[in-house]
């Protein structure tokens, strides 16, 4: 390919394919609602509510019984800017777009992506209650096909995804070598080191994922019986309980997201806050709900009742997920396009708006670039993903 001089939208459009192509997480969850960033001169703050799905409550008989609509909204903000600074000369620009590609924009693309995926993971897993409790032992095809069966019972839909750190992506391959006889599979595995699709997951790997560590928290006890909602007031206890800390409650067993009907199967919570050693009150997500159309268990929580902390107390496990993408959205708002620069372009793919600005800094002699991408996140529906805490 002969050179050319590169234009501010040939760099721009094809950085954002490199940054789009390394955005594994991000590119296989919901993005539905960027457009409604897509505003010249987006700032750090923009907000949308999201209405959550409704929910009825059915009843038995001939008798009418009507209720009320009542909609729900959680908040997406667009609050992080993330970007890569560098410089780059006319003459470099005279280089083919393979070439610039290959030694200016998949490295930026490339790290910007890992930062803005790992803020991400680092923050999302603290919101899920699910988990398959596995720490200290090795990822397995059975405790995959225990974070499906969570999934299935949350009533997901059935196109589901698995990011595996690592070391769980490891030991998974290893523990289903012989279990396939699709030889474009299994050809993979040993390739890649990579799954594929199994279980009814697309499966890959991701080196973004966090580990969990534990909080120091036991012996904590409910004070007061009939409690209900996102906050939880207890005695006894103690050691700081951390974010992301994943407990359950005795007595309280989760409910049939249709028919309220008790499973059998406790249900997890999730600490959405630290807690000091010794706290009276955690916040937990998902709140209680004993009744209605949005009932997740099958009583409220006894006086007195036991609270028990997954894993081992501050000790750090990895952490792998299994979700559907509409568990989480990601959404993307265009900067603004200051007027007066030596070059600038700004480009939108797949619900990701990248900008890239070019200009001259008389005091270095330098032309100094800078990529930016505004962005935000949110856990839409916690209940489409699964924790799978290993090793």
């Amino acid at each position: 390919m002969a050179n050319t001089l590169l234009t501010p939208d040939m760099i721009t459009s094809e950085a954002l394919r490199i940054l789009h192509q390394k955005l594994n997480f991000i590119g296989n969850i919901n993005r539905a609602y960027d457009s409604s960033f897509a505003k010249d001169g987006a700032k750090i703050g923009d907000s949308l509510r999201i209405r959550l799905p409704n929910e009825y409550v059915v009843r038995s008989g001939a008798a009418l019984s009507a209720q009320d609509t009542t909609e729900q909204s959680i908040t997406l903000q667009i609050n992080n800017q993330k970007g890569v600074d560098l410089n780059f000369t006319s003459t470099e620009m005279t280089l083919d777009l393979d070439n610039f590609g290959d030694r200016v924009l998949k490295p930026a693309m490339s790290k910007l992506a890992a930062h803005i995926e790992s803020d991400m993971l680092a923050n999302v897993y603290k919101d899920i209650y699910q988990q398959v409790n596995n720490q200290g032992a090795a990822m397995t095809f059975n405790k995959a096909g225990d974070a499906h069966e969570m999934l299935m019972e949350a009533l997901s839909p059935p196109d589901m995804n698995m990011i595996l750190n690592p070391r769980d992506n490891n030991d998974y391959v290893k523990d289903t070598k012989a279990l396939f006889n699709d030889s474009a599979e299994l050809s993979r595995q040993y390739r890649e080191g990579k799954v594929g699709k199994a279980q009814g997951f697309d499966i890959w790997q991701s080196t973004y994922l966090p580990s969990h560590t534990v909080g120091a928290g036991s012996g904590y006890l409910i004070n007061g019986a009939s409690q209900s909602g996102s906050a939880l007031t207890v005695d006894t206890g103690t050691g700081a309980v951390k974010a992301g800390d994943v407990f359950t409650i005795a007595g309280v067993y989760r409910v049939h997201p249709e028919t309220k009907i008790a499973t059998g199967d406790l249900q997890q919570f999730v600490i959405t806050s630290d807690a000091t050693s010794g706290a009276t009150s955690l916040s937990i997500s998902p709140a209680i709900v004993t009744s209605g159309a949005r009932q997740n268990v099958s009583a409220a929580p006894a006086d007195n009742a036991a609270i028990t902390f997954a894993g081992t107390a501050s000790t750090a496990h990895k952490l792998s997920l299994a979700f559907h993408k509409d568990a989480f959205t990601f959404a993307t708002a265009d900067l603004v396009m200051p007027k007066g620069v030596d070059m600038g372009a700004r480009k939108s793919y797949d619900g990701i708006s990248l900008r890239l600005i070019r200009d001259y800094d008389i005091s270095t002699d330098k032309f100094l670039a800078r990529f930016d991408v505004l962005y935000g996140y949110k856990t839409l529906r916690p209940q489409l993903a699964v924790r799978l805490a290993n090793n």
